[in-house]
């Protein structure tokens, strides 16, 4: 910037006039001279310095805008001692699908009331969307990552009854890998519900349409096409494409849609452009306090253990269904049925090869869904073929065999009181919360259940055309260890009676107002079906009923 020093009879329009500026550039630029009266001798003027067409008076440079407050990560987080300094109409624990959808619904309904949500969870950013949206994790690569103990906790390795459970402790939780498969329950799954399927029909309707929930995936594939007719023509009509949580709408009018397969980080993202909210990483809820016979705050510790008090005058747990009545009966809120009812579903694998010259030569994806019957208590599904279920950037090799990226089966379990979810006296972990015990049992029709889908199995197997294999010749049916369906429900359960039911029909907690749980845990039953669409749907209702409440 130049120096002019004025002499007798200068004014700022003169002096712009002489240099080729505006009379306003000058005065922004000198803010010790006021208006347009003539200027002391001897007073410093600063020029500014414009680009030559400026200078011409054709253009002018004004500064770029600088966005604040500045984005520190790829999800606007809020400090957790920040969130103290509030008090919120709803505060969420967990963000796995039972608190993505809450979440997602209470932003869409009070998008213009003004009020105050927090969300708080325990675990850190691992990814941004589901790893199969992630384009340097293919399906082994995506395994190899879930499978570490850093990321997919294996909390069975303590449990000796439930050893296949994992817990992931991130924002989205165990779905950035889940499978997005999500069938509906049967009409007869919902007899021990407290509400029937008509009642959650709308919410079933809402969540398939906000998760992209659809049969196309595996659509005009010609190897499920070809499975899908050898099982219909042999005995399984009911066989059908797995509908899943999958987006196949391209990116369009600059709208962007490249998380495909979707998962709870994509109800945050949705959340964030409907209503403000703050949420905080990092943040373990340990206690949960009541006054007067409704809920008032939480306890949150962050790393390190510093504990923060945040004030809520409705508080949802959507931790997991193993986590949810840990803190609850950690807090002592009263319930009989909390922590009971611990159900999972029966899971069976199996190897098996489809030989190629049977085929089509392109042959797109497999994925089929044999649903449970009243007849069949279980369901079966079909991925492949191979490695190419889903994958980046790899050539599809022809082959003589096919193998399956998964083939298995899930059964009923019958909720039973006595499997359930306990804290262990004298084991606090880092935050002084007591970790948990499971006592967990297949019960008699359980196993009938196992061995209707042992039988099942390789008949829809023969029913196809695929060939099972193991060793000798024998086919290979697994029984994983209970939890590692990842399907556990049911400890929060929802009923009429507070004896045998920790929440009422809307999710919340007997005896405790504005104390809700949601995700699996609130689950009374699942039949044989996928647990993740229904824990969403009843998420989304839990949150309109209590938008209802707080407008009353």
């Amino acid at each position: 910037m130049r120096r002019y020093v004025a002499t007798n009879g200068d004014t700022p329009g003169s002096i712009a006039n002489r240099y080729g500026i505006e009379e306003r550039l000058l005065l922004e630029a000198n803010p010790h001279i006021r208006g347009s009266r003539a200027i002391t001798a001897g007073t410093p003027v600063q020029i500014p310095e414009l680009p030559s067409a400026a200078a011409a008076g054709t253009l002018f440079t004004c500064p770029p805008a600088e966005p604040f407050p500045y984005l520190n990560s790829w999800v606007p987080l809020t400090p957790i001692g920040q969130m103290q300094e509030a008090e919120y109409d709803v505060l969420i624990i967990g963000t796995g699908m039972g608190g993505g959808a809450a979440l997602w619904r209470l932003c869409q309904q009070w998008a213009d009331c003004g009020k105050k949500i927090g969300v708080i969870e325990k675990g850190g950013l691992l990814l941004q969307t589901h790893s199969w949206n992630v384009p340097t994790l293919n399906n082994e690569r995506a395994g190899r990552l879930f499978a570490n103990p850093a990321v997919a906790y294996p909390i069975g390795r303590t449990l000796p009854q439930f050893p296949g459970a994992r817990e992931v402790y991130a924002l989205g939780g165990r779905t950035a890998f889940w499978g997005t498969v999500s069938p509906r329950l049967r009409r007869s799954d919902f007899t021990r519900w407290p509400i029937s399927y008509e009642e959650m029909e709308p919410y079933y309707n809402i969540a398939e349409t906000v998760m992209k929930i659809s049969k196309a995936y595996s659509e005009d594939s010609t190897i499920t096409e070809t499975l899908l007719e050898r099982l219909w023509m042999n005995g399984y009509p009911e066989a059908t494409n797995s509908p899943m949580a999958v987006n196949h709408n391209p990116t369009k009018y600059g709208e962007v849609a490249a998380s495909a397969a979707f998962s709870s980080i994509d109800f945050v993202a949705k959340a964030l452009n409907l209503a403000p909210f703050d949420l905080a990483i990092g943040a373990c809820a340990t206690r949960i306090f009541i006054e007067g016979g409704r809920v008032a705050a939480i306890e949150a510790k962050a790393p390190g253990g510093t504990p923060y008090y945040l004030r809520a005058k409705t508080v949802i747990v959507a931790a997991s269904a193993l986590q949810a009545p840990r803190l609850l009966l950690h807090s002592r809120i009263p319930g009989r049925a909390i922590g009971h009812y611990l159900s999972s579903h029966s899971f069976v694998v199996t190897n098996g090869l489809l030989r190629a010259p049977t085929l089509p030569e392109v042959m797109g994806t497999l994925a089929i869904l044999v649903p449970a019957t009243e007849e069949h208590p279980y369901q079966v599904q079909i991925q492949g073929p191979g490695p190419y279920y889903w994958y980046h950037d790899t050539d599809k090799m022809i082959q003589e065999e096919w193998g399956f990226n998964f083939f298995g089966g899930f059964g009923m379990v019958e909720p039973r009181f006595e499997n359930r979810v306990y804290l262990e006296p004298g084991r606090p972990d880092e935050n002084g919360m007591p970790n948990i015990g499971v006592s967990f049992s297949y019960g008699p029709r359980d196993y009938a259940v196992i061995e209707q889908l042992q039988a099942a199995i390789p008949r829809i197997a023969s029913a196809a055309g695929i060939q099972l294999t193991g060793p000798e010749g024998r086919p290979d049916l697994c029984l994983l260890p209970p939890g590692a369906d990842f399907h556990e429900h049911g400890t929060c359960r929802m009923g009429d009676n507070p004896a045998t039911s920790a929440t009422d029909r809307y999710g919340q907690i007997h005896g405790v107002a504005g104390l809700y749980a949601a995700g699996n845990c609130v689950l009374p039953s699942i039949g044989a079906a996928n647990p993740s669409l229904t824990a969403a749907a009843a998420a989304i209702r839990t949150a309109d009923h209590i938008v209802r409440t707080q407008r009353a």
